[in-house]
């Protein structure tokens, strides 16, 4: 079974004057993993789509959709895979590919076929993002031995963290899609900071590994006009390009970042210092 919604773009200057309950319609996807279910959410920034996938008594297969407009899902775009569960086995166009708990999968595009199960008697998490593709680069399995591995921030600032880089133009060859994972070390909550903007690409943040009963507090809108969302374990928020990116949790988590625009740039980013930030 595939759910799908639609989610438009905003304007900066409209978004300032949304409720709490309006920025949460608009920006957090609060479902993503339900049995034997796809879920996908098909935004205007950047056309890029976030799902999740969840097969636990049969195999699924992933499914064009309604705003595609197209007779397969992969006919225009190319797709990220990283696995937060247990092993799981990805099968693309008859090549199957096995992938364990915070492993990826590049598949590019023009592959008509993609069937996602578990393996082993493990209960695998799919996370997916895509976006639009103009060329067709080869599908590929990135572990996490093949992470591009950054350490970044500062126990004193509660925000020491390992950055995992896993689909980005330095390991795969894609289009536009990037995605990597970062893991904050014991007692650390602050991710992303300094806080930044990309104007020439949008982003969305996805948050696992957070234990039961605590929350994240993610915190967009521009940097003079910031607003947050709570938020729980297996959610993902959309991040406009105008807006910043930070959260901040009641206890360490991990989290999946994608992105698509005209950049593959990494570093191209503005930075904003934590005492510019209103």
């Amino acid at each position: 079974m595939t759910k799908s919604d639609f989610r438009y773009a905003h304007h900066p200057d409209d978004v300032k004057y949304y409720t709490t309950e309006e920025l949460r319609e608009h920006f957090l996807i609060p479902t993503l993993f339900e049995q034997d279910t796809i879920h996908l959410t098909y935004t205007m920034y950047d056309r890029y789509i976030v799902g999740g996938v969840l097969p636990v008594t049969k195999p699924l297969t992933l499914e064009t959709i309604d705003e595609l407009k197209s007779n397969y899902f992969l006919e225009r775009r190319e797709l990220g895979i990283i696995n937060v569960g247990g092993k799981g086995k990805v099968t693309v166009d008859g090549t199957v590919y096995e992938l364990n708990k915070k492993e990826a999968l590049y598949v590019g595009r023009g592959n008509k076929e993609v069937i996602f199960e578990a393996a082993d008697g493990e209960q695998p998490y799919f996370y997916i993002n895509s976006a639009p593709a103009h060329h067709a680069y080869p599908t590929k399995k990135v572990g996490k031995e093949d992470a591009e591995v950054i350490e970044l921030g500062d126990q004193k600032m509660a925000n020491k963290r390992t950055l995992n880089k896993l689909i980005v133009n330095s390991i795969v060859e894609t289009c536009q899609l990037q995605m990597g994972l970062t893991e904050l070390h014991e007692g650390n909550v602050w991710n992303t900071m300094p806080a930044h903007t990309h104007t020439r690409r949008m982003e969305a943040y996805f948050y696992f590994d957070l234990p039961e009963g605590q929350t994240i507090s993610h915190f967009m809108g521009e940097p003079q006009e910031t607003r947050h969302i709570f938020m729980q374990k297996h959610q993902a928020v959309i991040s406009p390009e105008w807006s910043i990116h930070s959260g901040c949790g009641t206890s360490n988590y991990s989290f999946i970042w994608g992105m698509a625009g005209e950049n593959l740039d990494y570093g191209d980013m503005d930075g904003v210092t934590p005492d510019g930030l209103l």
